[in-house]
């Protein structure tokens, strides 16, 4: 098996994997900022805003992870 049947199996697996990663972060700080946000709702301004910015951090794996995916994917076919 050469290095381009390899990544052909490897970059969509490993989009997938950090979309599932992704996803499951996201729902954890989601899930742990309401609760937060129930416990406190007068915190409520202070929690959303870190609760926003630490999804912006998650997702940016997933963007980095499809841009890689993007440029790994032209050295398959060369």
């Amino acid at each position: 098996m050469d290095y381009q049947a390899t990544l052909a199996l490897a970059a969509p697996l490993a989009v997938g994997l950090a979309a599932i990663g992704s996803g499951l972060g996201i729902g954890k700080a989601v899930g742990a900022a309401m609760e937060a946000i129930g416990r406190q709702p007068e915190a409520a301004g202070k929690i959303q805003t870190a609760m926003i910015i630490g999804a912006a951090f998650i997702e940016a794996l997933t963007i980095y992870v499809f841009i890689v995916f993007i440029l790994a994917s032209g050295k398959i076919g060369n």
